[in-house]
């Protein structure tokens, strides 16, 4: 026993290294950097001094209109993004898995290419596709009638919304195509003998047997939503957008940190949004475990 427990403590050594250098130790200093402000000593000639001021950043993130509407821009996008990515994904790697699939190989390169191009350039991409003056996408949909601007208050979240997509759809797909392939094959033979169509056997047995990749990619998409900042940070550049510079609370906080050098402002904001994203997460996995403990 005394082995088995040496041998395990020398395996997890090293992530817990690693969790405590890149995960503990940021977010410690971020939450007692959120507790101090920097104010100037004298009349203001004087250098800046770090002054404990408590819980008063998290009021005045709190107390910010532009914050709070951040939060209403994340809920938009997560309703219109979340289920989108995982119906589209989810759909796209039934098709790979079905029978009638062809050239499965040369798709899901095709379909994953996306992920690999860096979110920055994907945006910068898209942005280019977004300008009237330069898009052939947009001239063309204007020489169709169908006029559209994706840099208006109503265009802002869906333009954001397609970018994401296009990165992240492949990527979710090749997860779906992977636990599908993992089903046994004669789960599947038996289903088709008893008479179950492709439909049935899609989502009778199918999805049923991959509920475990469907909550773990709904999981790492509810956070990776309430982290969105590099395409609106992008698309804010654009001529005449409607994303400003805290259309999102990771934009809020990237702004207050480095246009208005408020670090505490920034770091509560930033600890703000790390715990709506710890409880959203841990409300997904209590549903879903609920969900599991009704079926089993």
């Amino acid at each position: 026993m005394k082995a088995r427990a040496r041998a395990a403590a020398l395996l997890l050594t090293p992530f817990f290294v690693l969790f405590t250098a890149v995960m503990a130790v940021p977010i410690g200093y971020a939450v007692r950097l959120s507790l101090f402000t920097e104010k100037q000593s004298g009349l203001g000639f004087g250098g800046t001094e770090s002054v404990f001021s408590g819980l008063d950043n998290y009021t005045a993130a709190l107390g910010d209109r532009a914050f709070r509407e951040g939060f209403g821009v994340l809920l938009g996008y997560c309703l219109l993004y979340i289920p989108l990515l995982l119906a589209g994904a989810l759909g796209l790697a039934l098709l790979l898995d079905s029978t009638l699939a062809r050239a499965r190989r040369f798709f899901q390169l095709a379909l994953f290419l996306p992920h690999a191009v860096p979110g920055i350039i994907a945006a910068l991409i898209w942005v280019y596709l977004y300008t009237p003056q330069l898009s052939p996408v947009v001239r063309a949909m204007e020489a169709g009638g169908l006029g559209f601007d994706f840099f208006s208050p109503e265009g802002a979240l869906p333009s954001v919304v397609n970018i994401a997509l296009w990165e992240w759809l492949g990527y979710n797909m090749v997860i779906f195509y992977a636990a599908l392939q993992a089903i046994d094959r004669s789960v599947l033979e038996a289903a088709t003998v008893d008479g179950a169509g492709a439909w049935r056997i899609a989502f009778g047995i199918k999805l049923p047997l991959i509920r475990a990749s469907l909550v773990m990619v709904a999981l790492f998409t509810v956070i990776g939503s309430l982290q969105l900042f590099t395409e609106p940070l992008i698309l804010n550049k654009g001529t005449g957008s409607a994303v400003t510079s805290t259309w999102t609370p990771n934009m809020y906080a990237y702004t207050a940190a480095f246009d208005r050098n408020d670090y505490g402002l920034a770091a509560a904001a930033s600890v703000l949004l790390a715990l709506t994203a710890a409880l959203l997460s841990f409300g997904v996995t209590r549903l879903t475990g609920r969900r599991k403990e009704r079926t089993a």
